[in-house]
């Protein structure tokens, strides 16, 4: 495939989000969420579905392929020899839409081979923009405007880290995790705004040892990397990869 225009693609993907995301909320403000159930007792909602169609709309004419949560399942097969495509989770956190707390996220990157090279992460009640390509920058807006933004040097035997943990997935492997720790500060956060908190500098280090699929991450992965951050397979600490014929991801660690 020929060189892409990844400010142009960049562009199209921050709108698809925005507009997105001004759906979401048009639901969120709504009493309609016509939850159901999938297949492994997580919620969808219609807010779901709409989201995912707004944002296929603008990626399809990019002639890209498109992995999408809520598009079809596609077979290894056939996006085994994919050189680019588009992982999208058009809402991530549900749990959090329907709780009402303000905490999930319109998430799209771009994926190169088996690693993700642009993302943009939008959460659409906050009003914060994410957005970053890897190797160059990565950059916030919000209502105090646009601002870059990076990582910080991360040290996994210094003192006071602050630890990004899930609420909902405290675990036993986590623990463990927070044990080996020299007395770490708790941060909290929803959705895929976990890995930004470390992308902004406001956290050091969130460990995930709980399920994940490739759609939840790829996005604000690539924004961690644009902002000279890491994200490693645990344990091991082996690169973190995308595509894989189970799209299923291993624990990992993202950190500054």
């Amino acid at each position: 495939m020929h060189k892409l225009d990844l400010q142009n693609l960049l562009d199209i993907a921050k709108e698809a989000s925005l507009l997105s995301g001004a759906r979401i909320l048009e639901i969120y403000g709504s009493d309609n969420f016509d939850v159901e159930l999938k297949g492994d007792n997580s919620p969808l909602t219609i807010a779901d579905k709409e989201a995912h169609d707004i944002i296929c709309s603008f990626l399809e004419p990019t002639n890209i392929p498109i992995l999408s949560e809520e598009g079809s399942k596609i077979s290894y097969d056939e996006r085994r020899d994919w050189d680019y495509f588009w992982l999208v989770d058009p809402l991530d956190g549900t749990k959090e839409f329907i709780k009402r707390n303000g905490e999930f996220t319109v998430n799209i990157a771009l994926i190169k081979g088996d690693q993700p090279i642009m993302g943009v992460v939008y959460a659409p009640v906050l009003n914060w923009l994410y957005w970053g390509i890897k190797g160059e920058s990565a950059f916030k807006e919000d209502k105090s405007g646009v601002r870059t933004i990076h990582t910080a040097a991360t040290d996994l035997g210094a003192k006071n880290l602050k630890v990004v943990a899930s609420r909902s997935h405290l675990n036993e492997e986590t623990e463990k995790f927070l044990s080996s720790l020299d007395d770490p500060e708790i941060v909290s956060m929803g959705s895929s705004l976990k890995f930004l908190l470390v992308a902004e500098n406001k956290a050091n280090v969130y460990p995930r040892y709980a399920p994940t699929m490739e759609w939840d991450t790829g996005a604000a992965h690539a924004i961690v990397l644009a902002a000279g951050g890491k994200m490693y397979k645990e344990p091991g600490r082996e690169p973190f990869v995308y595509n894989k014929e189970n799209l299923l991801n291993p624990h990992f660690l993202v950190v500054g």
